[in-house]
């Protein structure tokens, strides 16, 4: 495995995990009347470094991809 395709993977991840995040915030907000754009951007920008975080025990994707015997 090498750092390009780790950093790749997770990165991808981590946009993926903001963008559910975002989504998330944003439709719960809509419920109380009022979207509060910083707490969608803060909870967004934190759920993103805490996946990139979790991607360090390890990527099945890096793993699956890029295996070689």
């Amino acid at each position: 495995m090498n750092r390009r395709s780790w950093w790749y993977c997770a990165g991808i991840r981590a946009l993926k995990t903001l963008a559910q995040t975002a989504i998330a915030t944003i439709g719960t907000s809509v419920l109380i009347d009022q979207v509060n754009w910083w707490a969608v951007l803060s909870a967004s920008a934190l759920a993103a470094v805490l996946s990139l975080l979790t991607s360090v025990a390890g990527l099945p994707e890096v793993e699956e991809h890029y295996y070689e015997p």
